[in-house]
């Protein structure tokens, strides 16, 4: 089912009259392909839960239009949109067994829509068998683990087959080892129902890991759409490049001169295309090379060994933040000593953004 979002913005009324109204989702326009995963991504208060909200039905628009498929479905209650919901705290009843809480769904539809019991039984056991839990049906939510209970909620979703499946953090409450398997779940899942789904999460390596697309969002404004990898390599301006990268992505100030950037004193790159001007320089953490004769040199802090990899800390006085983590092959780092570091820096790897407004240069990568 595609989902169209045309200009949707919602307002919520200030604390007071001084306030003003709140703008937590601003002009959101998205076409949603039939069949696709698509993660909202960005920080807490960014407005992804509103926009699942306004999708889902739970909220109205302050203006603009909710399409499913041709179908106008702006006004319509949640109840009529055909929509699977799955929230953060799996919102399970705790006094029926798992068979009860994912046949509810089923039992709530009226009329023509409601299932004989035979066929009530029959979804309920394909649902469980989706989510791999078709052995604990007899269990209550209170005798199962957080993982387990996740899955519950998730075939409860899935089970009256929504036209859209909408996930609201669903992974937050999960140890490490436990997000990393729901979430492989959840896109095998989808995957095999070929529902349209939206996954709402501020974790950029949820997003990244199941997303066909991401939407990166700040202030309640889309601040780039587009497959993960692409949002990784290429951000739209300095917000995007930041938010998405672990580690972060390293940040200095610095300045393009005659077609070359500087950091500080030391011209660390070529950037044809780019005019003289005062820039934010972004090196992800992977773009350092070690090199006795590179151009950047760095104050060193230490050296983490992380198995395959080393992370080198090292300072730098044009360097927005405290330590600038560089990422360097572990067999390399053992020729890391004493109190200097100097780097080369591979020019894909890096991204150049204006100091006044953050947004994307681009120069030609030779």
């Amino acid at each position: 089912m595609k989902v169209v979002l045309q200009n949707l913005t919602k307002k919520f009324p200030g604390r007071d009259r001084k306030s003003g109204e709140v703008v937590a989702v601003n002009d959101f326009c998205f076409e949603i392909p039939d069949g696709k995963l698509i993660g909202l991504l960005g920080p807490s208060g960014c407005g992804k839960s509103t926009a699942l909200n306004l999708i889902s039905g739970l909220l109205k628009p302050t203006s603009g239009r909710i399409f499913f498929g041709d179908d106008d479905v702006t006004d319509l209650p949640p109840e009529l949109r055909g929509v699977g919901l799955v929230f953060q705290n799996y919102a399970l009843y705790p006094h029926l067994t798992v068979r009860e809480n994912i046949r509810f769904p089923l039992e709530n539809l009226k009329g023509a829509d409601r299932p004989s019991k035979e066929e009530m039984e029959r979804r309920v056991q394909e649902a469980a068998k989706l989510v791999q839990i078709d052995k604990l049906l007899e269990r209550k939510p209170g005798e199962m683990s957080g993982g387990q209970q996740q899955r519950v909620a998730i075939a409860r979703a899935v089970v009256k087959m929504p036209r859209v499946l909408l996930l609201d953090e669903p992974l937050s409450n999960l140890d490490a080892r436990l997000r990393l398997q729901t979430r492989e779940e959840i896109r095998r899942i989808q995957r095999e129902t070929g529902i349209t789904t939206v996954f709402v999460t501020h974790d950029q390596e949820e997003a990244m890991s199941i997303s066909d697309l991401i939407v990166v969002m700040k202030d309640g404004v889309i601040q780039q759409i587009d497959r993960p990898q692409s949002v990784y390599d290429d951000p739209a301006n300095l917000f995007v490049a930041k938010f998405l990268g672990t580690p972060p992505i390293d940040v200095f100030e610095a300045d393009v001169k005659g077609g070359r950037l500087y950091i500080g004193d030391s011209a660390v790159l070529d950037v044809p295309g780019i005019a003289d001007r005062p820039v934010w320089a972004g090196i992800r953490p992977e773009g350092f090379v070690l090199d006795e004769n590179g151009p950047l040199e760095c104050g060193l802090v230490g050296v983490e060994v992380m198995g395959r990899d080393s992370t080198v800390i090292a300072t730098h006085p044009a360097f927005d933040g405290v330590n600038i983590r560089s990422i360097i092959p572990a067999e390399s780092a053992r020729s890391v000593t004493g109190n200097r570091v100097r780097f080369s820096v591979k020019p894909f790897k890096a991204h150049i953004f204006g100091r006044d407004d953050e947004l994307r240069l681009r120069f030609e990568v030779k």
